[in-house]
């Protein structure tokens, strides 16, 4: 199937292939997916897609417009909603209330993974961007891990935008592709990617099949 799933990271293991080579893998607990809604090429969307929702919420913490949208659904309001493009011959064989699991994907498939990086707050350009300190020898004076000159003469008389400085470093969006899948186990809900994704351990990711692979 093309569907969309969310999941949390819950770490990085090792496992063995057939010829005894070693594989990382990030392990993904990718249960608890629920259709809150399915749109249809003939239906008023014009287009064949699915409303996948994420995590148990307390009605309090709803504003009136999604819980209306809830309400109209008939399902249980959901902690993060996110849509998902499918096949026609998918899409047929959604319906609202469904449940999602780990058996959506297969052994050998690839999928882009959409995360979130682990924030850092303020940081230097030495950590930020990866510079050199100078030699910490006689003669360098309190400039151990500075950016340096910044490179500007009268004209233009300024910094150019895009110039690498200090500044708050990880908290942003990412998306990794053409990541292989290497294992599914679907009693546990767990799906094993080759190599790591973005974020802590803990954080919420979404999976979809590989718009390049």
């Amino acid at each position: 199937m093309t569907i969309g799933i969310f999941g949390r990271k819950v770490g990085m293991t090792q496992i063995f292939g057939p010829e005894g080579d070693r594989i990382p893998v990030t392990v993904v607990d990718a249960g608890a997916n629920t259709v809150v809604k399915v749109k249809t090429e003939d239906g008023a969307d014009g287009y064949n897609a699915i409303v996948v929702g994420y995590g148990d919420i307390k009605a309090k913490h709803v504003n009136k417009p999604k819980a209306g949208f809830f309400a109209k659904q008939g399902v249980e309001a959901k902690a993060h909603l996110r849509e998902a493009r499918v096949e026609a011959s998918d899409v047929a064989l959604m319906e609202v209330g469904q449940s999602i699991d780990a058996s959506v994907f297969s052994v050998g498939s690839f999928v882009d993974v959409v995360g979130t990086t682990r924030g850092r707050g303020f940081a230097g350009v030495i950590k930020r961007h990866n510079f050199n300190a100078p030699k910490a020898t006689h003669g360098t004076h309190e400039k151990f891990r500075h950016g340096g000159s910044l490179g500007q003469n009268t004209t233009p008389g300024r910094v150019y935008k895009g110039k690498k400085m200090a500044g708050h470093y990880g908290n942003s969006r990412v998306t990794v592709q053409n990541l292989l899948i290497v294992g599914v186990e679907t009693d546990k809900n767990l799906v094993l990617i080759k190599g790591s994704v973005p974020g802590p351990n803990g954080r919420l990711i979404w999976m979809q099949k590989s718009v390049k692979g």
